[in-house]
């Protein structure tokens, strides 16, 4: 049986092992798939390749692909003594050259050279191409949505978050219609670029954009736990900030451990560099006291040629994109800086016109960038405001004041005047008034008007494309005191430059008294400003003002007039719509949960919608970019203006009366189901039944009452 057994027992002999094999066959590495070839580099001599490689480290850190300078080769041509235009670079594993690809691949490494990458096992297959050519295969083209696509349309768009649900909504005069709406599209709060393009929310892992009529993602920011975000002017660019210390990853260096500050391509999605947090108060008090980080972090000019980084009481420091390099390897060295601003406009926009057939060229007036900054007294020096030109760094206007207890910086829209709010103390240095220092940054020389206002200025605002601004004033005790159920009054006062004089100047034009108001909102567009109480728990009072009411040759300050007044319990913000037409203003549950929701008024004054919802947090217009209309152009459409108007006016009615129908159609619906419901319930035998039996049971009470009409008393003597 034993040799039986043996017997039975099959050997190797005869049986294909292929299959099995090559299911679990180990692939040999080939030792050149964790080298790539960086194609497109800059050639150098040999006086600039250590500059050069120490460059391409930094760039290849700071898309999360770490390398060294002995794990690059670069080729050398003797004859010329210069590179070949391309690099060796060998990485610890395969997986770490792909991800370098990934990151890498198509960036601009400056403005002559865009890298290309390429596995070192790539070149092998190019070199063995057939020479027959073959006729590729042509995909059939997909037309990409357009990111300004709504501005066809001629409505304007707004989003409204509440709840876990981000909602954009097409606006009309008496209606609103919702866009699309999404549950969980934000984990924090949402937000438009400043030109209406991208729409941003914020989530744990970082921040998304989207965009065109499908709202699909096309961008993400690896920013874990990120709180804030600024874009760019011209949206370019990207700034994100997380209270939480950036930790090494797929996105970030060693180099950018420990920092709160991000800065990124929109476009590309690259991270072109990272800064520490700085305080308001760093320098001044030492690690002990309580610190704030200001916001913006980084500033930009209106070109997004340049961002700027404030150290305070110690330096501006001015960088350039992409690369993100210090400009001219220096800061602007200010001592007791205290804050500064970018001017926002570098063009004259009187002077942008194109150029027509038949008639003179007119040429663009563009300045170069400056800025605004000034410092405190110190020591025997007097506080300062100084202009500077950038980059050539050109102090362009000065002025010196004294007593100074705080300043503000506040730019017209357009760059033509700038506002130094400057509260000074008086000789006995209990109280404070208040000066305006106005700038003229178009005029030669830059004058400075100061505009004296005895009492406390609490708000100012400048008319965007305007020579006018509004101020809040107030000599109430209870100013910065205030508690519940106190009420802060108020004076607010308009101010307008002079023209048709010599050396005209800023003059008063109206004055208000014992208002409650401290919040001014002026329209985008000009003439129309909002006088709001915001923060108050008593008074929530809105007013509506024209400028501009009289046409014609008036008294001065005559044209000003109240078109109408409101009020909103709650409200804790306002927003003008782009056109300014509209003004909206909001109850926020993030500041409290009485009433939340949203109403829209007109410029005049009018309630057009309200809108109550439980847990509403946001309300924000979409913004729209500038025109691309010439002044001649919009000239000429505003003497066609009323035939324009004409058009548009009859599609609001058609809107209305098609709400109204609609509305009509719904009542008699909801009519015709009550009366259909009513006719069946009767139809039914049980319940005639019912009704007879009630009726049978029912008892007649009938209930007697005597009145006394009249009661005499007589006395028998």
């Amino acid at each position: 049986m034993a040799s039986s057994s043996r017997a039975s027992i099959p050997t190797d002999e005869g049986i294909d092992y292929s299959d099995i094999e090559a299911k679990y066959q180990i692939p040999d590495e080939n030792p050149f798939d964790s080298v790539i070839v960086v194609d497109n580099v800059p050639i150098v001599d040999a006086g600039k390749k250590a500059k050069l490689l120490s460059t391409v480290v930094k760039r290849f850190v700071g898309k999360g692909a770490p390398i060294k300078e002995n794990n690059i080769h670069m080729p050398w041509d003797d004859k010329t003594g210069k590179s070949k235009g391309y690099i060796f670079i060998e990485f610890p594993t395969p997986e770490d050259a792909n991800h370098a690809i990934a990151v890498m691949n198509g960036f601009q490494f400056d403005a002559k050279h865009t890298f290309y990458l390429n596995h070192f096992t790539d070149i092998e297959t190019f070199a063995t191409l057939s020479e027959q050519y073959v006729e590729p295969k042509i995909e059939e083209y997909t037309a990409k949505e357009h990111l300004r696509w709504w501005l066809a349309d001629g409505k304007d768009q707004f989003l409204t978050y509440r709840q876990d649900d981000l909602s954009i909504h097409w606006h009309a005069k008496t209606t609103s219609e919702v866009q699309t709406s999404r549950k969980n599209w934000t984990d924090l709060f949402a937000g438009w670029s400043p030109l209406g393009t991208y729409l941003a929310s914020l989530h744990r892992p970082g921040i998304r954009l989207w965009g065109g009529p499908s709202w699909n993602g096309f961008s993400r920011f690896a920013h874990p736990l990120v709180k804030l975000l600024d874009f760019s002017p011209c949206e370019t660019y990207l700034v994100t900030w997380s209270s939480e210390p950036i930790a090494r990853s797929n996105v970030f260096s060693e180099d950018d451990e420990g920092n709160h500050v991000a800065v990124w391509e929109v476009k590309t999605g690259h991270l072109l560099r990272t800064f520490p947090q700085t305080s308001e108060n760093e320098g001044e008090g030492g690690p002990s006291q309580k610190t704030k980080t200001p916001w913006p972090a980084l500033k930009w000019s209106p070109d997004d040629k340049y961002c700027a980084r404030l150290t305070p009481g110690q330096q501006i420091s001015v960088y350039e994109p992409p690369g993100m390099g210090l400009v001219d390897k220096k800061s602007v060295k200010i001592e007791g800086l205290v804050d500064f601003e970018w001017c926002p406009s570098v063009v004259d926009e009187e002077d942008t016109a194109p150029a027509q057939k038949g008639k003179d060229k007119k040429v663009k007036k563009e300045r170069e960038n400056f800025f605004v900054y000034w410092t405190p007294e110190i020591i025997n020096q007097p506080a300062r405001v100084t202009l500077m030109g950038f980059p050539s760094r050109t102090v362009l206007r000065t002025k010196n004041l004294f007593n100074v207890a705080d300043a503000k910086v506040y730019w017209q829209n357009q760059g033509d005047y700038l506002c130094v709010k400057v509260d000074h103390y008086t000789k006995t240095k209990k109280s404070t008034f208040c000066n305006l220092e106005i700038f003229r940054t178009r005029e030669k020389d830059i004058p400075v008007e100061v505009v004296e206002i005895k009492d406390t200025v609490t708000d100012f605002a400048w008319e965007p494309r305007g020579n006018r601004f509004a101020i809040v004033t107030s000599n109430d005790p209870n100013l910065g005191n205030a508690g519940p159920g106190i009420t802060i009054k108020t004076e607010i006062h308009f101010y307008q430059l002079e023209t048709g004089v010599i050396n005209g100047k800023f003059k008063l034009l109206k004055k208000l008294t014992n208002k409650t108001a401290n919040t001014l909102r002026w329209s985008p567009k000009g003439r129309h400003i909002v006088l709001a109480t915001v923060g108050s728990s008593s008074k929530f009072d809105l007013e509506f003002w024209d400028m501009e009411y009289l046409d014609g040759v008036h008294e001065w300050g005559d044209s000003v007039r109240l078109l109408g007044s409101g009020e909103h319990y709650g409200m804790t913000d306002i927003d003008w719509d782009p056109s300014g037409r509209y003004v909206t203003t909001s109850s926020s549950s993030w500041r409290h949960t009485l009433e939340n929701g949203y109403t829209i008024w007109d410029f005049k004054g009018q309630e057009l919608q309200k809108h109550l919802q439980d847990r509403f947090k946001q309300f924000l217009w979409r913004p729209r970019p500038k025109t691309l209309l010439s002044k001649d152009q919009q000239k000429a459409i505003l003497k066609k203006l009323k035939e324009y108007s004409r058009t548009f006016d009859e599609e609001d009615a058609a809107e209305e009366s098609t709400a109204s129908r609609e509305l009509v159609a719904h009542r008699r619906r909801l009519v015709d189901e009550w009366k259909a419901w009513r006719a069946k319930i009767r139809s039914d035998s049980d319940y005639s039944k019912k009704v007879e039996r009630r009726e049978e049971a029912t008892e007649v009470i009938e209930e007697w009452i005597e009145e006394v009409l009249e009661e005499t008393v007589e006395v028998v003597e």
